[in-house]
């Protein structure tokens, strides 16, 4: 069997020098030091071969490791898409905290263990149990009322999100918003629409580098009501395939007053939701989105 000693030439050619080894001049001239940011962190670590000095530059290492993690917090998360995009995101690995009026969701799964549900109002709601430590905020606050309800819940409270995110630091911010309706400016002046494009404006303007904006259509999906599971893929799908197949024919038709309601995809939740990890995970990845470029997001992080 050959000896230890045998080796040695493959790994120094020279002789070494027995000062090499005082414990006066130890192997690493500089500790290793890290380097922490938004849940980025690298380390950096510098060495000097035995017996030469640190400030022999041509004999230094230096090892750089980025490691990222991603933890997101899901306004409405308990909702149809807001649920879709929880389960989305803990199946790529990444920490979900959702806030939502009514917390935990009553059905179960393998998934729903792995949120940290927090029941609250985002007009009152203590952020500093939500936010700290946050990568992104996804929101899915949206829906239908009277005239001030659908300018509260669009608009405002999304402005108070935005802002408080901006506020505590959070890189990102995502809001599922609405297609761009072709609809005449009496229907578009509703609290619906002009609460959406004020929670949009807001985006923007505090987040113009790295702000979100997805504008779905119609989205369609298993949708829970009341304990009840409405599956809206049975319409929605049929209809995203047979839009998409005659796209090319139903073109001059889309300056028509009107006919996006008709015309426009619909579009899946699940798109959705991995058009927002795309969002969360890429860097150069924002402004506002229409249905294509959502599909196209979605694609990207599609397993």
């Amino acid at each position: 069997m050959a000896s230890f000693l045998s080796f040695l030439p493959a790994v120094s050619a020279r002789p070494i020098p027995t000062s090499a080894f005082s414990p006066k001049r130890p192997l690493f001239q500089t500790p290793p030091t890290l380097h922490f940011k938004n849940h980025r962190f690298a380390v950096s670590c510098s060495y000097a071969e035995a017996g030469v000095y640190a400030n022999s530059s041509s004999n230094t290492i230096d090892v750089v490791a980025d490691v990222r993690s991603e933890r997101i917090v899901v306004l409405g998360g308990n909702g149809f898409v807001g649920s879709s995009i929880c389960k989305a995101a803990v199946s790529k690995g990444i920490e979900v905290i959702s806030l939502s009026r009514s917390g935990r969701p009553t059905y179960s799964g393998a998934w729903v263990d792995q949120v940290t549900w927090i029941s609250g109002d985002v007009f009152y709601v203590n952020w500093d149990e939500v936010l700290v430590g946050a990568t992104a905020v996804v929101s899915t606050l949206g829906g239908f009322g009277s005239e001030e309800q659908m300018k509260r819940i669009n608009g405002e409270a999304n402005v108070v999100a935005v802002n408080a995110a901006k506020e505590y630091g959070i890189p990102k911010f995502i809001p599922i918003s609405v297609h761009d309706y072709n609809l005449p400016s009496f229907l578009l002046s509703s609290g619906y629409f002009t609460g959406k494009r004020k929670a949009e404006s807001e985006v923007l303007s505090k987040y113009p580098n790295s702000g979100i904006v997805l504008r779905p259509a119609f989205i369609y999906g298993k949708r829970r009501v009341d304990g009840f599971e409405l599956p809206l893929d049975l319409v929605g799908e049929p209809a995203e395939k047979i839009l998409r197949a005659v796209e090319n024919f139903t073109k001059p038709l889309s300056s028509l007053p009107a006919s996006d309601l008709l015309l426009a995809p619909p579009v899946s939740v699940d798109d959705v939701a991995l058009a927002v990890i795309n969002g969360v995970t890429d860097d150069d990845f924002f402004g506002i989105f229409t249905i294509d470029q959502i599909k196209e997001a979605a694609n990207k992080v599609r397993v």
